[in-house]
């Protein structure tokens, strides 16, 4: 397998999934911009099918199998977004799904995902390996494996939140993506490159999973014990082996911020600019708010990545 990723593959991913991934808006906020000190253009993924921006790599992903390996369908790992854009994907193509999901993944994405006719095969996150169950039941059933971030199809499909954003606003001076595994900023980082060679790109993290922060610093992939942050969607507890070289190439710095920080910036996102964003959506868009990135960004992309909230924790966003 090619583990090169170029502008071509993210175009080509552009072309092969626009039937099924929306072209998602991008929005400002005069606020916003004020309280950060920045000119802010929103990438809204959001607002994408299945609630985040996963749909574009795994829809890409799918789209790229082999013919005649579709039949046997797919299988994947997911906290919930992943899981459910392969639902999606996996459902347009009419094949079947197998999803391994955390039993404490939010109830919001455990029933999407369940209601886009995947089978949900749930584990202890604390004391399971969602990798080893994966490749155990493709291995049982003959079904493709489709990781949530460290595969070049994965990875193409993701970079197209970038080029649609840069052909939007080409002037962009800098680009803020959250960081999980690494699929989002990656292929983000290789699009935006590509494009505009002189852009500035910063990634994302909770404090609390903060593993590409430390393997950033070190100069090698830093595993850390599972997190426990409110960012479910970037418990990751190591970067991807493909993803991470690709940031330490394009990536100015990784920043943290915390908890109290994010839902600051669910609240303010929610009642100042009325998008509905989920902790891990939030996170790109905190450390602007919160003043965690270098001054001087000029016209700056967040990417929104998601907007997938449960109604239990979107209640303690007020505490």
């Amino acid at each position: 397998m090619n583990t090169d990723i170029s502008i071509d593959d993210i175009q080509g991913a552009a072309e092969r999934i626009k039937g099924i991934a929306h072209r998602t808006p991008i929005v400002t906020s005069r606020t916003f911009d004020e309280l950060a000190g920045s000119s802010v253009f929103f990438k809204c993924e959001n607002f994408q099918r299945g609630g985040a921006f996963k749909i574009r790599g795994a829809s890409n992903f799918v789209y790229s199998i082999p013919k005649d390996e579709l039949h046997r369908g797919v299988v994947s790992y997911s906290s919930g977004n992943h899981a459910q854009a392969v639902a999606i994907a996996a459902a347009s193509v009419e094949i079947p799904a197998t999803i391994v999901m955390p039993a404490d993944a939010p109830k919001s994405k455990l029933e999407a995902t369940r209601g886009y006719g995947a089978r949900v095969v749930t584990y202890d996150r604390m004391l399971g390996n969602r990798e080893s169950i994966g490749r155990k039941i493709a291995d049982e059933t003959g079904a493709t494996l489709v990781p949530p971030y460290d595969h070049p199809w994965t990875i193409a499909g993701q970079g197209t939140a970038a080029l649609e954003l840069l052909e939007e606003v080409p002037d962009l001076d800098t680009l803020i993506v959250c960081i999980g595994g690494g699929g989002l900023m990656s292929g983000c980082a290789i699009a935006a490159k590509a494009l505009r060679p002189e852009i500035r790109i910063f990634g994302v993290e909770p404090a609390d999973g903060n593993d590409t922060y430390l393997s950033f610093r070190a100069h090698t992939r830093v595993e850390i014990p599972m997190p426990l942050t409110v960012a479910d969607g970037l418990r990751a507890t190591k970067p991807g082996e493909l993803t991470f070289p690709i940031i330490q190439k394009h990536v100015e710095d990784v920043v943290l911020v915390s908890d109290k920080e994010i839902r600051e910036t669910m609240r303010f996102l929610l009642t100042r600019m009325k998008i509905l964003v989920e902790p891990s959506g939030a996170v790109a868009a905190a450390a602007v708010f919160h003043h965690k990135l270098p001054p001087g960004l000029g016209k700056t992309g967040v990417i929104v990545s998601g907007g997938n909230v449960d109604l239990e924790f979107f209640q303690t966003i007020w505490d």
